[in-house]
């Protein structure tokens, strides 16, 4: 049987999807107008959404009551 290999992340998920929105925005930037640059602004739209539901999962009005 395959055994996976697991390791805890050092970083948190929140600051490695701010980090991938910010390069890929920087990235877009740099290109002019066009499908590469829409595609580019779409991942980092698609990551910024990522941390917002991240965040209202992780948040206290969820948790079960104690």
């Amino acid at each position: 049987m395959f055994k996976r290999r697991r390791f805890k992340q050092q970083i948190s998920l929140e600051d490695r999807l701010n980090a991938w929105a910010g390069r890929l925005r920087a990235q877009a930037d740099r290109l002019k107008s066009g499908p590469q640059k829409e595609l580019l602004l779409q991942k980092a739209g698609q990551a910024e959404t990522a941390m917002r539901l991240d965040a209202w999962i992780n948040s206290s009005e969820l948790k079960p009551p104690k």
